[in-house]
């Protein structure tokens, strides 16, 4: 991880906050998540999540199957998935019915692979391991929203942030939440390139300026001078982030970069609630 150096030619100040850090422990404390809905880190790290061989397994799995991509109008370059994504399924600030139809698909191509474990409760258990209720998957209007999907953005995305708030009308989940983090747990990594950006700067009105033609991104301009984080992968780590701050990914360079990933909300109730 390297903070405050120039990225894209584009330079950061000279000031530090000394919040805007990556925690790495060997598990997602209950500190640790409070730390971070807080705002006293950035993103938290813990290596060695997942087992190599449990990563393998998924991963070989994958590997046999065809991707999809993302909505192509709205995402360039193009992001190849496995699984649905609420995102392609967005109306008027609302969900689609689509999206409802298209999960019950979703849950046959996961159960498909003939994995032994399911891989993303086995994330859900261990990032609430040390959290009071554990995690759960969100619901809205009483029906389960999809557990996660697998993404491959080999060619990067776009500088963008993710805020269910300014995203959905209304609440996105049965149970309003307070805080948003993004989960990604790495099966596989890349030689250079894929790491992840996240600069300490979060929307505001102005920044509409540099959003690019219909397109979740905005031009890098919009972080211009912006202290940041850069977060090399790990096959085997999960990375937890709070991605109301402007983040990307850089490109791929020698291999494929796969992870499972899933958005996860602190619910006023104070339990923790995943949708993807």
């Amino acid at each position: 991880m390297t903070s405050g150096k120039s990225t894209q030619g584009l330079s950061p100040t000279t000031s530090h906050d000394p919040f805007f850090r990556a925690a790495t422990a060997p598990a997602f404390t209950h500190d640790l998540l409070a730390g971070l809905a807080a705002g006293r880190y950035a993103a938290v790290r813990v290596p060695g999540f997942l087992p190599r061989e449990r990563c393998d397994e998924v991963l070989a799995a994958l590997e046999a199957r065809a991707f999809d991509s993302y909505g192509k109008a709205r995402v360039q370059p193009p992001v190849m998935r496995f699984g649905v994504g609420i995102s392609d399924h967005m109306a008027e600030g609302g969900v689609s019915e689509s999206y409802w139809s298209a999960l019950e698909g979703h849950r046959e191509v996961w159960q498909g692979l003939g994995l032994s474990f399911d891989p993303f409760r086995a994330c859900r258990e261990g990032l609430g391991a040390h959290w009071p209720g554990g995690v759960a998957v969100g619901r809205r209007g009483g029906r389960q929203l999809g557990d996660g999907v697998a993404r491959e953005p080999n060619q990067g995305f776009q500088v963008h942030f993710d805020d269910a708030l300014r995203e959905y009308a209304g609440d996105l989940l049965d149970e309003p939440i307070v805080g948003q983090f993004a989960f990604n747990l790495y099966l596989s990594v890349p030689p250079s390139g894929g790491e992840t950006v996240l600069w300490r700067h979060r929307w505001q009105p102005e920044d509409e300026a540099y959003r690019l033609p219909a397109s979740y991104g905005y031009d890098e301009a919009v972080v211009r001078g912006a202290e940041f984080l850069e977060i090399a992968p790990r096959v085997g780590e999960a990375l937890l982030i709070d991605p109301r701050y402007f983040h990307a990914v850089r490109p791929s360079r020698g291999a494929r970069r796969i992870a499972l990933g899933f958005a996860v909300g602190l619910a006023a109730s104070g339990r923790l609630l995943t949708w993807a």
